[in-house]
C-alpha cells in the first residue's frame, strides 16, 4: 500500500531524530544488508497532545520495480505513548511483515544506485488492535483514522563495492 504523505498532519514541533544519522545523510552501513543489519537508534519530541501510540514506518521509494513502488523495510505499531526513543536493534515491539516478508528489521540494500530511506513516525489517539498476521495495508487503514501528526527522518546509502 502506498500512503500519501502529503495528506499527513505534521504537528508543529514533532521531531524524529537519530544519533546515527543526520536528516538527508548517509545511513552507516552498521545498519544495512552490507554491515549488521541493525535498526538505528531513533529518539523523539514534542509529540502531539493526546498521544497514546505510536507507529514507525521505514521504506524506500527508489526501488526499480515499475511494479512495486515502495519497499518496506520496517513496520512497528503500538510503540506506547510514553517512549520517546528505541534504542539500537530495538527488540519486542509489535511488528507487521516487510517487503522480505519477515516481522523484522530488514536494512538499506539498494541493487543499484543511492536510495533514499524515509522514517515516518505517526501520533495516534489509540493503540491499534490488530489481529495476527495484519498487514501494512491494515495498519494504515486503522491509523489514518487515528492520526495526530508525523514527524519524518530520511537517511541515504548506497551499497559499497
Amino acid at each position: 500500500m502506498v500512503l500519501s504523505w502529503t495528506n499527513i498532519a505534521i504537528a508543529a514541533n514533532f521531531t524524529l531524530d537519530s544519533p546515527a544519522f543526520k536528516e538527508g545523510a548517509s545511513i552507516p552501513k552498521k545498519y544495512t544488508c552490507q554491515g549488521e543489519d541493525k535498526s538505528p537508534p531513533f529518539k523523539w519530541s514534542y509529540a502531539p497532545k493526546g498521544t497514546k501510540s505510536f507507529v514507525l514506518i521505514c521504506e524506500d521509494p527508489d526501488i526499480p520495480d515499475k511494479v512495486k513502488k515502495i519497499w518496506d523495510h520496517w513496520i512497528v505499531f503500538n510503540i506506547p505513548a510514553t517512549t520517546n526513543h528505541l534504542d539500537e536493534n530495538a527488540k519486542g515491539l509489535q511488528m507487521v511483515q516487510n517487503s522480505a516478508g519477515k516481522d523484522e528489521y530488514h536494512g538499506p540494500c539498494p541493487p543499484d544506485r543511492q536510495h533514499r530511506y524515509f522514517w515516518r513516525l505517526l501520533a495516534l489517539d489509540t493503540t491499534l488492535d490488530l489481529p495476527a498476521g495484519a498487514t501494512k495495508t491494515e495498519v494504515l487503514d486503522k491509523a489514518r483514522k487515528h492520526m495526530l501528526g508525523s514527524a519524518e527522518l530520511m537517511g541515504t546509502y548506497v551499497k559499497s563495492k
